[in-house]
């Protein structure tokens, strides 16, 4: 996937989600990058969740499902969360919920396209695989 095909992605992710929180309405998704990421800090990250080393969470970013002591995957992990956060933050300014409550919907949404064998890690939860 391309970063521009991510970017698309995770706004129609969060467009899903205002519709959840009752918004749709008043989202227009923007049209300003989605996620602060490379090509190459995507690749590092869809590599690390295919070997189970990094995962979906609850709250809308990435996690480690284990412990890295890779710093170039530290550094993609929190490119693309730094990426997201922007998003959830415009996505609450226009919607009138929290950020965390753009993130957490937008978990779902992430979460039910996850591919088997990738984890995720609901709130309040532990780290499961889907299968």
């Amino acid at each position: 996937m391309s970063v521009s095909m991510f970017r698309n992605s995770i706004r129609a992710v969060l467009l899903a989600a205002s519709v959840v929180l009752g918004a749709a309405a008043a989202v227009t998704v923007a049209a300003t990058p989605a996620a602060a990421q490379t090509a190459g800090e995507k690749a590092a990250v869809d590599a690390a969740k295919a070997r189970g080393q990094v995962g979906e969470q609850g709250d809308g970013f990435l996690g480690f499902v284990t412990p890295s002591t890779d710093p170039m995957l530290a550094a993609a992990v929190a490119a693309i969360n730094a990426g997201r956060m922007q998003v959830y933050r415009e996505t609450a300014m226009r919607t009138g919920v929290t950020v965390e409550a753009a993130g957490q919907a937008t978990a779902q949404q992430l979460f039910m396209r996850l591919p088997p064998g990738q984890f995720f890690k609901p709130l309040m939860g532990d780290w499961s695989r889907k299968t």
